[in-house]
């Protein structure tokens, strides 16, 4: 059995994730398209550490961001974050390393990031999808996610229940 948690990406975890996103990820499933060569150069490593740096200062910062390294039995496998839309609203993302997925991982990354935005006061989390990203909607829906489809693209809500 897997014990995930989540802890707040800084310098310290940076190149932990860096390193998986490396071996065992796509640089477009980790983070914006940059001019840069092909694979996983140097620049394109360089991009990934300044994209994610400038998220570190959270939700309240200028990104209104804050991104998580998803932990699995003390193991740096991914990272989910959730981006203030608006008052009301939190967007979220996530990306496992090919090792990562199918163990129920994301499930419980999730469930975990819920915990997290509640105190802010956010009504719905959003992600933003496409119909061949069978895995996110599949975690989306085992946490409660309602779906618009305009095909190829998905967007997925998950209201949240306020004390």
């Amino acid at each position: 059995m897997c014990i995930v948690r989540l802890t707040p990406v800084d310098e310290r975890l940076l190149q932990r994730l860096l390193s998986v996103a490396v071996a065992e990820a796509q640089p477009d499933e980790v983070m914006p398209p940059v001019e840069a060569p092909p694979g996983w150069s140097e620049p394109r490593m360089d991009a990934f550490c300044a994209f994610y740096r400038s998220h570190q200062a959270g939700l309240d910062g200028p990104t209104r961001t804050r991104m998580y390294a998803v932990l699995s039995n003390g193991d740096v496998v991914g990272m989910i974050r959730m981006a203030r839309r608006d008052k009301d609203t939190l967007e979220t993302g996530m990306w496992l390393g090919k090792s990562a997925r199918g163990q129920g991982i994301g499930v419980a990354a999730l469930r975990l990031l819920l915990d997290e935005a509640a105190p802010t006061g956010a009504r719905a989390i959003v992600a933003e999808t496409t119909s061949s990203n069978v895995a996110a909607i599949g975690v989306l829906r085992r946490c409660g996610a309602t779906f618009t489809v305009n095909d190829p693209d998905v967007h997925a809500e998950i209201r949240m229940f306020l004390d």
